[in-house]
């Protein structure tokens, strides 16, 4: 049995979906992904470079771009891959491999299944483009097999729109591999307490509330650290490389870039910041809690289901640096005890709910029935 998968980033293959390829080879199938080869194209080879049961096919594409020329190309090369792999089954993850493999899926009669990981920018902010976003979905999602979704209000969302409401599934998520991120003792807080952002550089990640709050912040407790790990989307890398480069020589925030070691450095901080303004659900929100580190976060489906309010970690309205600065405060002012009894809880949270042991269970489930 041949598996297919139709996706937009070798990085997120490798963090969220490895496992996954994993079972489905254990279990005797052979697996392709299509995907763009980018820096990260590299983990892929290494983690799999023994198994000759699985291959990985350079498959460009635009993943922001708005060019239906380009779309249409995309949507022939996937139809090509189709012919000559001649799947048995078709995964496809985020939006562009979602709709257009799942039309060329369509139209080659294949079974497939999909992942809605997040509505993305384009459909939260609404107009034009939103609605045809919308249609295009309709249309391709319409005989899938499945579709998984990683939270209730996207569901229901695309439900309203007449998307997957007869052949869908919520899904915890991508899950957390709870042995690669194992629990990590809370550190000292001898000198400093250190908050943490893992997000990508752009307004709808909640950049700018984050660098504010971090700002105030800092005027108001001198022992106060922050951090910064992610990359700048190059639209926007204008915009906010000046200003974080000013935050860093004034010492307000420590900026790592991209890195691939986020749970070495989530362990030697104390809390962890969220303030996305929309998630499909956050897997740096699962890898804080697993890591056992209390978490803020903006108040919306995609974080919420993340953790236990007041327990584990507290939530803030998005888009809001006074809702931001006033989560801050009120973790502050715990105890250290009490903060490292929070990360605690979270661990055990996402032990009950969120192994992604859970996410391969339904997978199989799913292609088994195919």
């Amino acid at each position: 049995m041949k598996i297919l998968i139709f996706t937009n980033d070798a990085d997120g293959l490798f963090l969220f979906r490895k496992e996954l390829i994993m079972a489905l080879l254990d279990s005797g199938r052979e697996v392709y992904a299509a995907l763009p080869f980018d820096e990260n194209i590299g983990k892929l080879y290494k983690a799999f470079n023994d198994n000759d049961k699985v291959h990985f096919i350079e498959t460009s594409f635009e993943r922001r771009g708005h060019n239906a020329i380009q779309d249409i190309g995309l949507i022939r090369r996937y139809i090509k891959l189709l012919r000559r792999i001649k799947p048995d089954v078709v995964l496809t993850y985020t939006i562009k491999p979602n709709i257009y493999g799942g039309l060329a899926c369509q139209l080659k009669k294949i079974p497939y299944i999909c992942n809605i990981t997040g509505l993305g920018t384009a459909i939260e902010d609404g107009g034009i483009l939103s609605r045809l976003l919308i249609s295009l979905y309709r249309a391709a999602m319409k005989k899938a097999n499945c579709v998984f979704f990683q939270n209730k209000r996207n569901r229901d969302f695309m439900a309203r729109h007449r998307i997957a409401k007869n052949n869908s599934r919520l899904l915890p998520g991508s899950g957390v591999n709870l042995t690669e991120h194992p629990f990590e003792d809370y550190p000292p807080e001898d000198k400093h307490i250190c908050f943490l952002a893992v997000i990508r550089i752009m307004k709808d990640k909640g950049i700018d509330e984050y660098l504010e709050a971090a700002r105030i912040m800092r005027e108001r407790h001198k022992g106060l650290k922050f951090y910064l790990v992610g990359e700048y989307e190059e639209e926007t890398r204008g915009l906010y490389e000046p200003i974080i480069e000013e935050l860093q020589s004034k010492k307000i925030i420590k900026y790592l870039g991209h890195i691939d070691n986020v749970a070495e450095v989530m362990a030697k901080t104390h809390i962890i910041v969220h303030p996305s303004y929309h998630e499909g659900l956050s897997n740096v929100l699962l890898e804080a809690a697993a890591c056992g580190r209390p978490v803020l976060a903006s108040d919306i489906n995609g974080c919420v289901e993340t953790f236990a309010e007041g327990e584990s970690g507290f939530a803030f309205e998005a888009k809001s640096t006074d809702a931001l600065v006033e989560a801050m405060e009120k973790i502050i002012a715990l105890s250290t005890r009490q903060r490292r009894s929070m990360g605690i809880a979270g661990r055990a949270w996402v032990e009950e709910n969120f192994d992604r042991n859970i996410v391969i269970k339904a997978y199989m489930d799913e292609i088994n029935k195919i």
